[in-house]
């Protein structure tokens, strides 16, 4: 199994793949391809049919998008996914949200984890998004929660999802209350989590559009 991913500091969909794989006990090849810089597309694309990262290769089969890894890793993994299927279809829910919605917040807030953005990014329409995102967490934790400190207890898919969301808070210095609060905490104390944010800071490359803020 080979993973192929972008920069660790600014990809946010390979961190999603990324982290379920190895939430799921998964081995595999990392393949970190920078990008925006010249050849990293025809690298990428050697890999992923859709030139894009993440992109799963599994014995020769290619999946490509976060979302649909993670759908993959669960059919070999039930565990990435909530037993219980009034909680497995919220899980599934919240993390379809995430991965079409929340533009506002991408835009005006991108990951970028060596930054410290405090205070940066703020519009009308991304304090909308952030509310949206703890309103998420906080109804998960209190309804589906009881078994662990992730959203449906044990990590899930949906935690992948939003780990992005994680780096993108405390970059900007974004600090929710309460349930939502401490689940970003937890997000943030994951030792997978911060293996990724060690490898972010010891990359040297730099994508100026990212760096929205100087």
């Amino acid at each position: 199994m080979k993973l192929i991913i972008g920069n660790k500091n600014y990809s946010s969909w390979s961190l999603r793949a990324w982290l379920a794989a190895r939430e799921g006990g998964f081995t595999f090849e990392e393949i970190r391809i920078p990008l925006f810089i010249p050849g990293s597309r025809e690298r990428i694309l050697s890999h992923s049919p859709s030139g894009k990262v993440p992109c799963l290769i599994d014995h020769g089969l290619a999946v490509w998008d976060s979302l649909a890894i993670g759908e993959y890793l669960a059919e070999k993994n039930p565990a990435l996914l909530p037993a219980d299927g009034t909680a497995r279809a919220v899980a599934r829910a919240v993390t379809a949200e995430m991965h079409s919605g929340f533009q506002n917040l991408r835009g005006r807030m991108p990951m970028n984890i060596r930054k410290d953005y405090a205070g940066f990014g703020h519009s009308p329409e991304v304090d909308a998004d952030i509310a949206r995102v703890g309103t998420i967490w906080s109804d998960c934790r209190s309804r589906f929660g009881a078994g662990g400190p992730y959203l449906f207890g044990a990590f899930s898919l949906a935690d992948a999802a939003f780990a992005p969301v994680a780096f993108r808070f405390r970059t900007f210095g974004v600090k929710p209350a309460g349930a939502a609060g401490d689940y970003l905490a937890t997000l943030l104390a994951n030792p997978h989590m911060q293996d990724w944010a060690a490898a972010a800071h010891s990359e040297s490359e730099s994508i100026a559009e990212e760096d929205l803020y100087g």
